[in-house]
């Protein structure tokens, strides 16, 4: 798992990553936003967004080398609030594949993983040390 902090509020980092998704370009298939939802049913939550990331060429890569590894894409980046920090985590297509045992998919997620560090990368200039 990637996880670090970052001097932005959440707000700030996903946008930030959203305009990094476009870039490379890869698809933002769903921002979600957990506690804008809690809010809508009345309930005060802390920060946490979920952007789940991928693209249509990529899926087809996925479903030709492991059907069954369709469950586990889109890939995901979840911002959230905690201890009073903005925190970043993504588990990366190798680890996310890892358990299918395909060398197909090993490969795939070692050029998914390229790709998500540098949509991740354009959170650098606000990364916290540690």
């Amino acid at each position: 798992m990637i996880r670090f902090a970052v001097s932005l509020g959440v707000d700030d980092a996903a946008q930030k990553l959203i305009a990094a998704i476009a870039a490379f370009p890869m698809g933002l298939t769903a921002h979600i936003n957990g506690q804008s939802n809690c809010l809508k049913k009345g309930m005060d939550a802390p920060a946490d967004q979920i952007l789940e990331v991928f693209r249509p060429d990529y899926a087809m890569k996925v479903w030709a080398a492991e059907k069954a590894a369709g469950i586990d894409i889109p890939l995901r980046i979840h911002l959230y609030e905690q201890d009073g920090r903005t925190w970043i985590a993504h588990r990366s297509a190798s680890e996310t594949f890892r358990p299918y045992a395909n060398p197909r998919l090993d490969a795939l997620g070692g050029e998914l993983d390229a790709v998500f560090s540098g949509i991740l990368a354009a959170l650098d200039p606000w990364r916290l040390p540690g």
